[in-house]
């Protein structure tokens, strides 16, 4: 079973699926890269994906994600 993301794992992730980076996630949320790439750290390991692009595609997948 997935664990529920936190609130701050669903906006990484959204703004992943947008195709931004570290970098401009962090920005954007006013947050260090290094929370970034936490975030993203910890979802991987909650949907058992190995990237960016699985993370995303496993949460779309799943209906954690939509995409309009």
């Amino acid at each position: 079973m997935i664990n529920r993301l936190t609130l701050r794992e669903m906006e990484v992730l959204r703004w992943t699926a947008f195709g931004k980076t570290s970098k401009e996630t962090s920005e954007i949320l006013n947050i260090s890269i290094n929370t970034v790439n936490f975030h993203i750290k910890n979802m991987m390991s909650k949907l058992g994906t190995v990237n960016r692009a699985s993370t995303v595609a496993s949460a779309i997948k799943t209906g954690l994600l939509e995409m309009q």
